[in-house]
C-alpha cells in the first residue's frame, strides 16, 4: 500500500512526530532544529512528499498536520505503545556477569531489575567477580511459577550462585534486595553483607509495610498508563525527576534510557500483587542470630520508600543492633542510583576489610 511505502521512508515518522507534538505551526527551520541529524536537503524532500500525499499542509506561521495527517498519526499510536512495549522486552535480561576477584552478587529491589547496579558496576567489577541476577517475577528474572513462599526468591539467588561457581559470596542488595541478603547471610552463604535501606525492617506491630506495598500496586497501574510513551515522558529534565522522585534526591546524572528501562520493568514486573499480597499476610521473618558475618546497613534519611529512622527500627533494635550502621544525610532509598561513587566505595572498602 502506498501510505507503507511513504512512512517508511526515513524520516517520515519523525516529521509527522514533531508535527503532532507541536502546539504551533513550526517552520522549516523549526523543524530541522527538532530533527537535529536530518540534512536539509532530505527534510525538503520529506516535506515535499508529505504535502503532495496531503498529510501535510503549508500556513501561515508554518507546517501543520492536515486532518489527514492527524487521523494517520492517531491511527500509528497503537503501533507506537506496541513497538515500545516490544523493545523493552527485547532489553530484559536474566543477569549481569562481569569483573574479576572475590565474587560478589547484587541483588535489586522490588520492582527493579539488575540494571539499577550499572552506575556502579565499573568500579565493582575492578575489585570483584560480579553477578548481578534479576530476582523471580521481575521484568527478566525467571517467571513466577505457583504460590508465592518465604523462601522463593532466595532459593533462586542460591540456584544462580551455584551455577555461577560461588559458593559463598560478599553481597549488597538495595531494599527487597536488602532484606534477601541478609536471608542468605542467615543460609551461611554471605562473606559479608551491605544491606542499602534493607525491607522488613519497621517494629513489630507496625502495619505501616502494608501501606508501602499497596503504594506498589497503586504505582504499577499508573507506570503502565505511561509506559508506552516513557521515552518522550523521561526527555525532559521535569520527566526524569518525576520519575525519580521516591529513589533518588540527585538524578540529574542518570541515564534517561536507563530511566525508560526502569520505567518499563515497573509495568512488567509480575510480581508486584501476589508477592505484595503474601508480605502483607505473613509478615517478614529473618533468622538474624544464624547471620554469622560482618554486616554494613545504610541508609539514607531522605528515603521516600522506607523511611528513616521508622523502617529500620527493627534492625536497629533487633536483628541487627552490632552492624555497622551508616547514614547518609540527603540521599534517598536507592543510593546505588543518587550517589553512585560513594555508594561504590561504601561496597569495596567493606568487602576488602571483610575478606
Amino acid at each position: 500500500m502506498a501510505v507503507f511505502d511513504l512512512v517508511s521512508r526515513r524520516w517520515v515518522l519523525r516529521v509527522l512526530w514533531e508535527l503532532s507534538r507541536a502546539e504551533a505551526p513550526l517552520t522549516f527551520r523549526d523543524l530541522k532544529a527538532r530533527c537535529a541529524d536530518m540534512s536539509s536537503s532530505v527534510l525538503t524532500r520529506r516535506v515535499a512528499e508529505l504535502r503532495e500525499a496531503r498529510l501535510v499542509e503549508r500556513v501561515e506561521g508554518g507546517y501543520v498536520l492536515s486532518d489527514l495527517g492527524d487521523g494517520l498519526v492517531a491511527s500509528l499510536e497503537p503501533l507506537t505503545d506496541w513497538s515500545a512495549a516490544w523493545a523493552a522486552a527485547m532489553r530484559f535480561t536474566a543477569s549481569h556477569r562481569g569483573g574479576s576477584g572475590p565474587p560478589l552478587v547484587c541483588l535489586h529491589g522490588f520492582t527493579d531489575t539488575w540494571r539499577t547496579w550499572e552506575l556502579v558496576l565499573p568500579e565493582l567489577e575492578r575489585h570483584h567477580d560480579v553477578l548481578a541476577p534479576t530476582l523471580v517475577g521481575h521484568a527478566g528474572g525467571p517467571p513466577l511459577e505457583g504460590e508465592v513462599t518465604r523462601t522463593l526468591l532466595a532459593d533462586a539467588i542460591e540456584r544462580a550462585m551455584d551455577d555461577a561457581g560461588f559458593e559463598t559470596a560478599h553481597i549488597v542488595g538495595n531494599s527487597l534486595g536488602g532484606y534477601l541478603a541478609l536471608q542468605l547471610a542467615a543460609r551461611g552463604r554471605a562473606r559479608s553483607v551491605v544491606a542499602l535501606a534493607p525491607g522488613g525492617g519497621w517494629t513489630e506491630g507496625d502495619e505501616s509495610y502494608k501501606e508501602t506495598l499497596d503504594f506498589f500496586a497503586a504505582l504499577q497501574q499508573q507506570v503502565k498508563a505511561i509506559a508506552p510513551r516513557a521515552e518522550a515522558l523521561l526527555a525532559s529534565p521535569e520527566g526524569r525527576r518525576r520519575a525519580t522522585q521516591f529513589t533518588t534526591v540527585n538524578f540529574e546524572h542518570i541515564p534517561a534510557e536507563l530511566l525508560v528501562h526502569q520505567t518499563h520493568a515497573v509495568a512488567a514486573c509480575e510480581g508486584v500483587v501476589p508477592m505484595g499480597e503474601y508480605v502483607k499476610r505473613e509478615g517478614y521473618q529473618l533468622d538474624a542470630e544464624r547471620i554469622a558475618c560482618p554486616v554494613r546497613v545504610v541508609w539514607g534519611t531522605e528515603d521516600k520508600i522506607l523511611a528513616w529512622p521508622s523502617s529500620a527500627v527493627r534492625y536497629r533494635d533487633d536483628w541487627l543492633p552490632h552492624a555497622d550502621w551508616v547514614v547518609l544525610e540527603g540521599v534517598g532509598h536507592c543510593p546505588q542510583l543518587d550517589i553512585p561513587l560513594e555508594t561504590a566505595r561504601l561496597i569495596v572498602d567493606f568487602t576488602a576489610a571483610n575478606p
